[in-house]
């Protein structure tokens, strides 16, 4: 009876959480709809009668009047929505999402159904049915970032892309744009096709950046890798976010032990979508060739001694201020052990000695 009770509990604690999390996407589905319908609604009465740029403050008055408490419709939101709508209306890619959306702001019977999947789909409907899920899949508030954020728009779908299947919180959105993860995905310097398995080398080139930004370090031109280390310890929940998607962390200045000498690797996480240990080693300054071959001999020694039978190769990530990818590549040419050279920075924020020097970003774009 126990554990028949026990298994009824259960079953019901798993219905009541799919139904919040069903609940939860329905309630967003259904804000996007409305505010991508007041987006259109603004957009084609300003167009049609003319009115002028004050018209957004009148129609939040007034809807405040006829509907008092409103929250969410202040003039600033209601051009967001018109935005939002002027942003995908004429949209090439997101023809498919753009239909689906006007459809449904006209037939209400179909809110719900996100995606019918069915045998035999071409590529083409396969794409489209994967745009209206990721791009319902996230909150107006993750839209708006990207559109404020990001002008092109390939770049735009893949934030949408990245934060609908790894459910992004907009914190974790923003990071990740001001981290330029778009450009930086992929193009880290690496051996990975020549040493790790086929897959395995896709994968992995999808999970490491060319560059990390580590806004919330404090550190100084000075500092040394063991400040470096500290502090990204200190922040390792940050540190983690910044790193990217599927990263646990297991140590830093972990122990290897061979034959009675003792070696540590600064940083060794565990990655799940990899499935392999990864090795971090930190630098302070520029990328030395001499460091590829420290990692190599780290890396051995985990496969050897410390990896699982059932785990991939490790993977070791060299972490510096600076680096010159020619000298990278010879540096890890003919190594059998998969590794990346990637530099990090600390802060967006342009140097106090240049301030006043360079226009702002307002005076550039009235420059140009």
């Amino acid at each position: 009876m126990d554990k028949k009770y026990l298994a009824f509990i259960n079953e019901l604690k798993q219905n009541i959480v799919q139904s919040r999390y069903v609940a939860a996407r329905l309630v967003n589905r259904e804000q996007l709809l409305l505010y991508y319908q007041v987006g259109r609604n603004l957009s084609e009465k300003i167009k049609a009668e003319k009115w002028g740029a004050q018209i957004m403050e009148e129609i939040a008055s007034d809807l405040q009047k006829q509907l008092p408490g409103l929250r969410g419709f202040s003039h600033g939101n209601l051009k967001r929505m018109r935005q939002f709508y002027e942003a995908y209306a004429q949209f090439p890619i997101g023809s498919s999402v753009t239909s689906q959306l006007e459809q449904e702001a006209i037939s209400p019977s179909l809110t719900g159904q996100i995606r019918q999947e069915t045998i035999g789909q071409s590529a083409a409907a396969q794409l489209q049915n994967a745009e209206k899920e990721a791009f319902m899949g996230i909150s107006f508030t993750h839209h708006m970032l990207i559109l404020v954020k990001c002008p092109a728009a390939k770049e735009r779908w893949f934030y949408i892309f990245q934060a609908a299947s790894q459910a992004w919180p907009v914190r974790t959105l923003e990071h990740q744009i001001n981290a330029n993860l778009y450009k930086n995905q992929g193009q880290l310097a690496n051996n990975f096709k020549q040493s790790l398995p086929e897959k395995l080398s896709a994968n992995a080139l999808q999970v490491f950046k060319n560059e990390y930004l580590f806004d919330f370090l404090q550190l100084d031109e000075q500092d040394g890798e063991r400040v470096f280390e500290g502090q990204v310890v200190s922040n390792i929940k940050n540190t983690i976010m910044a790193l990217g998607k599927g990263f646990a962390f297991i140590g830093n200045q972990y122990r290897l032990e061979l034959d009675g000498q003792e070696f540590f690797i600064d940083l060794l996480f565990y990655n799940r979508y990899l499935q392999c240990l990864v090795a971090f080693e930190l630098k302070s300054g520029k990328f030395k060739p001499e460091y590829a071959g420290q990692l190599n001999f780290y890396l051995n020694v985990l496969d050897d001694k410390v990896k699982l039978p059932d785990e991939n190769p490790s993977i070791g990530i060299i972490l510096c201020k600076e680096k010159n990818n020619t000298v990278v590549e010879y540096a890890f040419k003919n190594i059998g052990k998969g590794m990346g050279a990637a530099t990090f920075k600390v802060s967006k924020e342009v140097p106090n000695e240049m301030k006043g020097i360079l226009p702002d970003a307002d005076d550039l774009s009235n420059l140009l």
